[in-house]
């Protein structure tokens, strides 16, 4: 049986990647830094979005047989990994206050985690929205 993710869950996880997103990016915006420190802040963010996407997607297809080549797995892997890498090195060296690199590095995994669920809600939902030809459809709708 498959169940849809609740609107409430659905809601938490936009308001959580938007969060995330908005304040990294007003941070950068407002920071006192070079224009080429804030392009690389902003690419971390841009590419550690994109690879948590690209995990929970790989994840999720072998969870559920669907083909992943061994190479796009590892390569969804290293990347998110790689920005939580750069992420780190580039505050451990930063000349930003310590209550500014906490910032960015919360705002970063905030991003990361609702970027995961927003992916996750709207597999869930195609999946819900998915019924076998000549089967009536079941409305379920659980809470995550």
């Amino acid at each position: 049986m498959k169940q849809k993710p609740s609107m409430a869950f659905i809601a938490a996880s936009w308001i959580a990647v938007i969060a995330g997103v908005l304040g990294f990016i007003i941070g950068l915006w407002n920071a006192t830094m070079q224009l080429n420190e804030k392009g690389y802040y902003f690419t971390v963010l841009m590419y550690g979005l994109f690879a948590a996407v690209s995990v929970q997607k790989c994840v999720r297809d072998r969870l559920e047989a669907i083909p992943v080549t061994d190479l796009y797995y590892a390569l969804s892997w290293v990347s998110m990994l790689l920005t939580i890498v750069l992420l780190t090195v580039g505050l451990w060296n930063a000349t930003l206050a310590p209550s500014e690199k906490g910032f960015y590095a919360f705002a970063f995994l905030l991003s990361v985690f609702g970027a995961i669920t927003v992916q996750k809600n709207t597999r869930d939902s195609q999946a819900f929205n998915i019924v076998a030809p000549g089967s009536p459809k079941e409305t379920v709708n659980t809470n995550n």
